[in-house]
């Protein structure tokens, strides 16, 4: 079986292969401060409450964009699971060509999403638009060049910075919402950021597709914890929840 570990700023994404097939999925909030034994004592409770024993994990394939976490991350798979894990990182096998001015400073994470992605549909150009606590967009196209992309304040990071940069606009739940029209300050929140993301994603989608894939228009996929929240608005030819893991798959894969 394989471990595969999405660290990001907010949560740590978990998931287990066997024999290719995502069994399972589990989810921990990430911080800074988190040791090698918080990690390992979460992991190996987190496997055994999903059904999975903890020592049937024969390889782990780690991305990361919180820094702070990687040795701790390292530590723990070595010392709870006696094993060297395999983490995203410049130098190593990827399958992909970086078109950015200079290729380390591509987050891990995109380059996980865009392995997935060329792995589940190969031979499309496609838009990547992952959902986490930034919202990234990412463009590549059928020859497996990442072309590059655009960074943007998450869902959750956006109303965080409300509620915490103003004096009365309170934390609210996302959802999605019908009206463009709030009429109380919770409704009119709610909007604001549904509606400026669904608004986001058409104008960048259209003018990436303009500017890149005039010829051959692209396949637009949604991933993260947010992907299913604008499935009535349709933007979105596929939606892969789980697509940075089938990547770190793919990452270990290439890298044995």
């Amino acid at each position: 079986m394989i471990l595969a570990l999405d660290v990001g700023n907010s949560q740590i994404y978990c998931g287990v292969f066997d024999d290719g097939r995502l069994r399972v999925q589990f989810r921990r909030t990430s911080t800074t401060r988190s040791s090698s034994d918080e990690l390992g004592i979460f992991l190996r409770a987190a496997l055994r409450e999903n059904g999975i024993d903890p020592d049937a994990i024969e390889e782990i394939a780690c991305c990361s964009v919180v820094p702070d976490l990687n040795y701790s991350l390292r530590a723990c798979c070595q010392k709870y699971f006696r094993i060297e894990p395999m983490i995203i990182r410049p130098g190593i096998r990827t399958g992909l060509k970086i078109r950015y001015k200079d290729p380390k400073e591509v987050g891990t994470d995109r380059i996980a999403d865009a392995m997935g992605a060329v792995k589940l549909f190969p031979g499309r150009n496609m838009i990547v638009v992952d959902f986490g606590t930034a919202t990234t967009v990412c463009a590549i196209n059928r020859d497996r060049e990442f072309l590059g992309g655009n960074i943007l304040p998450g869902l959750r990071l956006s109303m965080d910075a409300l509620e915490a940069n103003t004096a009365q606009l309170p934390s609210v739940e996302i959802k999605p919402v019908r009206s463009s029209i709030g009429r109380s300050t919770v409704e009119s929140i709610q909007s604001g950021l549904y509606w400026s993301h669904v608004g986001m994603v058409k104008e960048l989608s259209s003018r990436i597709t303009a500017e890149v894939f005039a010829d051959d228009p692209p396949i637009v996929i949604a991933t993260g914890g947010f992907s299913h929240l604008f499935d009535r608005e349709r933007l979105f030819d596929e939606v892969v929840p789980d697509l940075i893991l089938t990547g770190l798959l793919e990452a270990l894969r290439l890298n044995r």
